[in-house]
This record gives structure tokens, sequence and C-alpha cells, in this order.
């Protein structure tokens, strides 16, 4: 699975402690979530932000690290712009802020999942690929 990875799973360090086997594909930028500061960083609807593009199967190992199933993580699939030898979406971790102490707000209503998921939905949220620059 490709996920694009903005804050501490951009450190190759830290990726290697909680999975085995992946590879970073490249530098990517996520548009229509911008970066937030909190204690652990997240985001919040609208803007651009710089990340990496990863590569693993290992996604259960990375969803218990951003504790998904505790609610501090929610884990959503975006349109990925990138050429036809990659998957047509990518996975994207989003930070509760209220758990993370972040100033982000998530309009409508209902749990927080709820409302990212309607977000990565309704608005025009995806990853693009950086091209690598010609030699």
């Amino acid at each position: 699975m490709d996920l694009f990875v903005y804050g501490t799973l951009t450190e190759p360090e830290r990726v290697a402690e909680v999975a085995d086997s992946f590879v970073f594909v490249g530098s990517a930028t996520l548009s229509g979530l911008r970066l937030v500061a909190g204690r652990y960083p997240t985001l919040a609807p609208g803007g651009e932000t710089a990340g990496r593009l990863l590569r693993t199967d290992e996604v259960d190992a990375l969803d218990t690290y951003e504790d998904v199933d505790g609610g501090l993580y929610v884990r959503g699939a975006v349109p990925l712009d990138a050429p036809g030898d990659y998957p047509d979406t990518a996975a994207v971790y989003v930070g509760n802020p209220d758990r993370l102490n972040a100033a982000a707000t998530w309009p409508g209503t209902g749990p927080f999942a709820v409302r990212v998921r309607s977000v990565l939905d309704e608005r025009d949220v995806r990853v693009r690929l950086t091209p690598r620059d010609p030699v």
C-alpha cells in the first residue's frame, strides 16, 4: 500500500522501528489538507502539505503505531496523481486535534473519523507524486 506521510513517518529510522519492509517512493504533496502542529503533527482542511510517499504491506503495524484503534489517528484514502504503474489511491493518517492539542477544526457533526472521511470524500483532497528533476 502507498501512504502519504508527513510527520515522524518521514524518518527512515522511525519507520524501521515499526515496519520490517518499506520503501520511500519519493517526495509528494497532499493538496486540500494543511499541516497543523500539536503534540504530534496532524492535518486540517485547506492548503497543502509536503511529505513523502511510503510503500509497505505492513499497514497493520503502522495503524498500531498511529493508534488507529484508539482513535488517535484515522486512516483514509485519497486519489493519487502519479504515473500509471502506481495505485489509484494513497492512504493518509489524520490525527484527532482534540487529542493532540492542535488548532485544527474539522467540519460536520459526529465522531472525528466520520468528519474526516466526509471531507476526504467530498473535497478535492489528493496526493501528487513530485516529479523528479530530469538528469
